[in-house]
């Protein structure tokens, strides 16, 4: 079965960094790209960042200096890596792999970030 497990997220201080890892499994995983999502309350789910098959990598505005975006395809897993975090970071980030016919989501992990 495909699955997309998210680990890695909890609580930091703002200033703090956190690293999200993305392990998929039941799929090519290699010729996906690969995106992270966050999702506030009460708001809509929003693009983070994402990186191609081909390891060209993308960012929002928002993290843009604070953020790296990475895979390593022999372990089937992407990383998110995020430093001087801000309280409007807080939100539960979800994997996605796709490509062409292809859109897994994993279940989220929640980053709060808080004093």
């Amino acid at each position: 079965q495909v699955q997309l497990v998210e680990s890695g997220g909890g609580l930091v201080q703002p200033g703090g960094s956190l690293r999200l890892s993305c392990a998929a499994s039941g799929m090519n995983f290699g010729i996906n790209a690969v995106g992270w999502y966050r999702q506030a309350p009460g708001k809509q789910r929003e693009l983070v960042s994402f990186i191609t098959r081909d390891g060209v990598a993308n960012y929002e505005d928002s993290v843009k200096g604070r953020a790296t975006i990475s895979r390593d395809n022999a372990k089937n897993t992407a990383y998110l890596e995020m430093n001087s975090l801000k309280p409007e970071d807080t939100a539960v980030y979800y994997c996605r792999t796709f490509g062409v016919g292809r859109d897994y989501w994993g279940q989220g992990t929640q980053v709060t970030v808080s004093s």
